[in-house]
């Protein structure tokens, strides 16, 4: 009796011991081969990505217009917001002094002026120095050097030109220094010319229009890039919610058979992944065309793009792409993790 009630427990016991190493059995098989897992992941993300081809292709689309905004929202923003930069840093405010402005006058008001923290650098010139850059600058009009070469028309012309002072700043958009010491300071009010203001504002307008032009760009490219992400967020959250769908019976044997969760929302992953890649490539092409057809016809309007060039160099272009590629594969694995996340909290 004592072997027959025994001899149950040794089975039972034994039958434990096996399952115990079948168990550590399998454990030590699938931590032994994270790369083939890895295989079956990235060739199942890639049927399903074939499977729902149509689908897969609006997504992909999507992300591609996604990401040529994001681009062009970038690259607008800095063009403009450099040709302001450009146009601050070759403004000066010329101030015109009485024909006939002594050098040791001239001099004496360089020093006054340069007294302001914001004044950068001043020049001066004399009447007769005016005289002998309008000759420069009018070197290849014959007609007008035979006027003003003349002895007589030399000496009125110099008794008629301003002397000038020509001012650099830091700060373009306070000149309020400046104007303090041109309108306050006695020497500058004796020697002002009447007849001419100094150019406080020239040029101004057109770096204000810049700068606006810039901030436009920046605000509405942000907004149309994120509803453009949010669309295509949306529409690959769709495409891997229907592949899911479709797949439901298989992943339920998965479950059955112990898959865990990372094996079962791989395949999904990769092929919202694979979207990203390819709309990365596609929207970095075309991006890249784009920008060097429109490059030169904005350059001759004096738009400043040689910083953007210099990054968009062939050496630099593969990390141009790899820019365009981790954005795509971001935006892709963000939208299938939500979908698939909501998935199995559900089942």
């Amino acid at each position: 009796m004592i072997r027959e009630k025994n001899v149950p427990q040794a089975d039972k016991k034994s039958q434990r011991v096996a399952a115990k190493g079948k168990l550590r059995a399998m454990k030590k098989s699938s931590a032994s081969h994270p790369m083939r897992d890895g295989s079956r992941i990235v060739k199942y993300g890639a049927v399903g990505f074939a499977r729902n081809i149509w689908l897969s292709t609006a997504a992909t689309a999507v992300m591609a217009i996604t990401l040529m905004i994001l681009f062009v929202t970038i690259v607008a923003s800095i063009i403009l917001s450099n040709t302001a930069d450009v146009m601050r840093e070759k403004i000066d405010i010329t101030v015109y002094l009485k024909p006939g402005t002594s050098e040791r006058i001239l001099g004496n008001l360089s020093e006054t002026m340069s007294s302001d923290p914001n004044v950068k650098s001043v020049v001066t010139s004399t009447s007769e120095e005016e005289y002998e850059k309008f000759i420069s600058e009018n070197s290849d009009n014959e007609d007008i050097l035979t006027v003003v070469q003349d002895d007589d028309m030399k000496k009125v012309m110099i008794s008629k030109m301003q002397a000038t002072m020509r001012i650099k700043v830091y700060n373009v958009d306070d000149l309020s220094g400046v104007r303090y010491i041109v309108e306050n300071d006695e020497g500058f009010i004796k020697a002002l010319d009447e007849d001419m203001s100094p150019t406080y504002d020239v040029n101004q307008v057109e770096i204000a229009t810049i700068t606006t032009w810039a901030r436009i760009a920046r605000t509405g490219g942000i907004i149309l890039g994120v509803v453009f992400l949010v669309i295509s967020v949306l529409i690959i959250f769709s495409t891997i919610r229907m592949a899911i769908f479709s797949r439901r019976e298989e992943i339920y044997m998965m479950k059955l058979v112990g898959a865990s969760k990372n094996f079962i929302r791989g395949p999904f992953l990769v092929e919202a992944e694979i979207c990203g890649v390819i709309a990365a490539v596609i929207a970095a092409t075309f991006s890249l065309l784009g920008f060097r057809a429109v490059a030169p016809r904005l350059s001759d309007y004096g738009i400043d793009v040689d910083s953007i060039t210099n990054v968009l160099e062939s050496s630099k272009l593969v990390l141009v792409y790899l820019a365009f590629i981790v954005s795509g594969m971001i935006i892709g694995r963000i939208s299938a993790r939500l979908a698939v996340k909501k998935y199995l909290n559900k089942a």
